[in-house]
């Protein structure tokens, strides 16, 4: 049965109007609750024949909030909707010539409500009241997000505050016992070096004087020259280790690091951030090289200054709304074997004249940042005997990067 040509065009108006409804939480991506309402009212105004849309919402869904839209030609009292008791029940179904319908928000119903009313004979329409109901629920699930990110934002500034913490009380830890064993330890530390180092230099001194007489004798004793040479750089050896040996026992560091893979961690990191990357509307482009060489590391901390790398770039293209909001994050080995990873956006950038200050504890260019996370973030590139720097891109935005010293061939993890 072939529907007549006017209720085809009302059928493809409501999906039409329906799919404009169903992109409301992607244009609020990032949007505080305030600004999501304003553009919620603005979207119902165009997708229903309205006159007037208010929208209250309660404390926990991001309010206390009022908004109002009102028609040029509808001569409606904006204080009329604020003065209105919270449970739309009660509430009259006309204002004047103007039809209402209400639609309470969330399950219980107690986030907020939505009003909207139209002159428009025989209004809502059951598709109208359709549509309503599912912007309702589009604005809530946009709140709700809106929120986890206020949360998500609040545990890592958190962990951000206890990291900084730690590690200040680690670095006044380390300070003061250097101090103690300097100066509590020094004789012992001298008695030590001259008891281990005096054997391998005495065989040292041995040899060096019987290869002298050995190249000396007529003919040269070659053969046993090169043997006591031998001996010689075997001793040698065996003075270094000993000396790396103290300077390990008398470190006061005890931080084993584990074989990893870079490209896997940053993997990993990738995937925890997809979802926040997405809803900030950020393209993410990976370009990590394979057969990246392994190395030696805290994966955990690792991944920390990688997550703290991708957040601040993710937050330097916040406003940027003219182009795309690409993040590419790359890894590579480097001429002098080293191993690094990259993070490039699109985003503000900073000038040649601020890139010292940015490692700096609490120097942050975000108003509602705390100034630590690249200072954090250095330390621990440092404390892997890494580097960490910026450089601003030749187009709009910046590189931040570290570099590590990959694992040599047949190296194994170690204490020190």
């Amino acid at each position: 049965m072939e529907l007549p040509a006017e209720e085809v065009t009302q059928l493809q108006r409501c999906i039409n109007d329906l799919i404009g409804v169903l992109a409301f939480p992607a244009m609020w991506s990032g949007r505080p609750p305030a600004q999501m309402a304003s553009s919620f009212l603005d979207g119902l105004m165009r997708v229903l024949p309205l006159n007037v849309a208010y929208l209250r919402l309660s404390a926990d869904a991001g309010g206390p909030l009022d908004c109002v839209r009102v028609a040029p030609d509808s001569q409606a009292d904006p204080a009329w909707f604020t003065a209105l008791d919270d449970d739309p029940s009660l509430w009259p179904k006309n204002y004047g010539p103007i039809a209402i319908e209400s639609l309470r928000l969330g399950l219980p119903p107690g986030r907020g409500v939505v009003v909207v009313g139209s002159r428009r004979p025989g209004f809502p329409f059951l598709t109208e009241k359709l549509l309503l109901n599912v912007a309702g629920n589009q604005l809530l699930i946009g709140l709700q997000e809106a929120q986890l990110r206020v949360e998500q934002k609040r545990a890592a500034q958190d962990l951000d505050n206890r990291v900084a913490q730690r590690t200040a009380e680690l670095a006044a830890v380390q300070r003061e016992l250097s101090q103690i064993i300097r100066a509590t330890s020094l004789g012992v530390l001298t008695a030590s070096i001259a008891h281990e180092v005096n054997q391998p230099l005495s065989g040292i001194m041995t040899n060096a004087g019987a290869c002298l007489r050995m190249l000396s004798a007529e003919p040269p004793n070659i053969e046993g020259a090169l043997e006591t040479v031998r001996r010689t750089l075997r001793d040698g050896k065996r003075a270094s280790d000993v000396i790396m040996r103290l300077r390990t026992l008398y470190s006061g560091k005890e931080v084993q690091f584990e074989v990893m893979d870079l490209n896997e961690a940053a993997r990993d990191v990738i995937s925890l951030s997809a979802g926040e990357l997405q809803r900030n509307r950020v393209v993410l482009r990976q370009d990590l090289a394979e057969q990246l060489p392994p190395v030696l590391g805290d994966r955990i901390q690792l991944q920390q200054v990688i997550l703290n790398l991708m957040t601040n770039a993710s937050d330097a293209m916040r406003s940027v709304e003219e182009r795309p909001r690409e993040l590419l994050i790359r890894t590579e080995a480097v001429e002098n074997g080293a191993v690094c990873l990259s993070v490039c956006d699109c985003g503000v950038g900073f000038t040649h004249q601020d890139v010292d200050k940015l490692f700096a504890p609490f120097y942050t260019t975000k108003g509602d940042g705390m100034g630590i996370g690249l200072s954090v973030s250095r330390s621990i590139i440092e404390a892997h005997q890494g580097h960490l720097w910026a450089t601003p891109n030749d187009g709009p935005g910046a590189t931040f990067a570290f570099s590590l010293r990959p694992l040599s061939a047949g190296a194994t993890p170690s204490v020190g």
